[in-house]
């Protein structure tokens, strides 16, 4: 494939979508740099800073302050004994400062701090551990709306910290008892440049990607980079597979043209892109782009739990193993792992929880139905480059579209909500449910799942915002917005 070609097509709006539709000529590229002017959003109900194993997050200028991050970053700092600390950030335009605080705070703590720049969050855990660092900070809050960011802490394996290595940084920011070094051991600040290439070479190397084959399939694709991280990741790796791409919010000024969740309710602006140009299929991503949903070539949003059935069908039919997901996943990647006689295990909500299973059963993929992949063989968190090739390669092998791969699926309809409570409300009420279903089947792997033949309803407290998650799923979707509306009442009443 001739790299000095193009192949991109840059969209930044669905104004400047129309007028590419419109007017497109054979032959003719066009190139758009327009940025939407967004309306500021509106004050959350609550802003409170969430911490737990999915970061340290909060409201900037509220809660999530330059004196709290640079106390948090100094306790890492010290956590990591002052050695290597490899940092990355999204796009949200409270980057740069929240940036500076955590430079601050390792800086303070004598740490050598290597800055990958605005890459995705799975860049920064690869860099971590290809660097052989003690440690990284992602400066993310991932799919939380824009007045939010986060400190996502990394371990030397390039794994978010669990439960225990969290708990010890938070007592040393809790006691002060930071390790601040003398003017001349402070610590410096290098710049890597191949964070995203490395990302790139280990997707690509995949032993079940074959690129050629693919790069003679010359795929139409849409993404949808929503302003964040995949813009410097996912269209150079498209080309790189041969692929003719039209990207819609490429610019990474953090800015999010759509509510930066990946949710199907979200993606009219990439569906009507998939419909209108005839592509084979549209991927969106999330801000720090660990999360992708998937529009099939009839321009329809197939749901961000079919993200990871789709990939986890691809690879089983390659490689048999156990196969790790949340207690929430679509109960489709039970039916998989049945069907290829292999383990199907669940465990509590959050990446290093599932990475940690599957690094104990030696699981051949895993993930989070929130369109999260997980390939060991790429790295042991969630990914949307891995997802991304995968997909390709399974419709490239298969030579089935997207919706004939989801009919091969089993089919289940599934609702989310969510709902805001007060700190403390949700575990109550949770609690109460539980003693009121105790004669049904539970699990209460996090918060409570019921189980009812065919169908389950699952409440938990959210680690990323001051919500309860309740999740229903059903073979139909009568029955699925009955249990969800049953449950969502009690939190309502209070």
């Amino acid at each position: 494939m001739d790299a000095s070609r193009s192949d991109v097509v840059k969209v930044s709006s669905r104004g400047n979508l129309r007028k590419m539709l419109e007017g497109r000529v054979a032959g003719v590229q066009h190139r758009y740099s327009h940025r939407e002017q967004i309306p500021p959003p509106a004050t959350p109900p609550h802003t409170g800073l969430m911490i737990s194993i999915s970061g340290i997050r909060g409201v900037i200028g509220s809660t999530l302050t330059p004196d709290r991050i640079a106390r948090y970053s100094a306790a890492f700092g010290t956590w990591a004994n002052g050695g290597t600390v490899v940092v990355g950030r999204d796009s949200r335009v409270s980057g740069d400062m929240v940036k500076t605080a955590v430079f601050s705070g390792l800086e303070a703590t004598g740490c050598r701090i290597v800055d990958v720049g605005i890459v995705p969050t799975p860049t920064v855990e690869i860099a971590v551990k290809n660097l052989k660092a003690h440690g990284g900070i992602a400066i993310t809050a991932s799919h939380n709306p824009i007045e939010w960011n986060a400190l996502k802490l990394i371990g030397p394996k390039g794994l978010f910290l669990n439960q225990d290595r969290l708990n010890e940084v938070l007592e040393i920011a809790d006691h002060d008892s930071c390790s601040y070094v003398s003017w001349d051991r402070l610590g410096r600040v290098e710049f890597y440049d191949y964070a995203v290439q490395n990302h790139i070479d280990l997707v690509t190397e995949l032993e079940y990607l074959n690129v050629e084959e693919l790069q003679r399939r010359r795929f139409r694709v849409v993404v949808d980079c929503v302003n964040g991280t995949g813009g410097t990741i996912i269209p150079k790796l498209l080309q790189l597979l041969g692929c003719e791409v039209t990207v819609l919010n490429e610019e990474a000024h953090g800015i999010f043209p759509r509510n930066p969740e990946p949710a199907a309710e979200n993606l009219s602006l990439l569906e009507e892109a998939v419909a209108h140009t005839g592509a084979d299929v549209g991927f969106a991503l999330d801000p720090d782009a660990d999360r992708l949903a998937v529009v099939s070539e009839q321009g329809k949003a197939i749901g961000e739990e079919l993200t990871l059935a789709l990939a986890t069908y691809f690879v089983l039919s390659k490689k048999r193993g156990p196969v790790v997901v949340n207690a929430s996943t679509t109960r489709a990647m039970d039916d998989l792992a049945a069907r290829y006689e292999v383990p199907c295990h669940r465990t509590r909500i959050g990446e290093i929880h599932v990475s940690g299973r599957m690094a104990e059963v030696h699981a051949v993929i895993g993930g989070e139905g929130n369109g999260g992949v997980i390939l060991p063989d790429v790295h042991l968190g969630r990914d949307a480059c891995t997802g991304v090739a995968l997909l390709l390669q399974l419709m490239c092998s298969t030579g089935k579209t997207v919706t004939q791969l989801v009919s091969e699926i089993p089919h289940y309809v599934m609702r989310k909500d969510k709902v805001h409570v007060e700190q403390g409300q949700g575990g109550a009420i949770i609690e109460k449910i539980i003693q009121k279903y105790r004669s049904r089947r539970l699990d209460l792997t996090d918060g409570v799942k019921i189980l009812m033949d065919g169908s389950w309803v699952h409440m938990r407290t959210s680690n990323t915002e001051p919500v309860v998650r309740i999740i229903a799923e059903a073979p139909d979707g009568v029955t699925v917005n009955r249990l969800l509306k049953e449950f969502t009442s009690y939190f309502h009443k209070g």
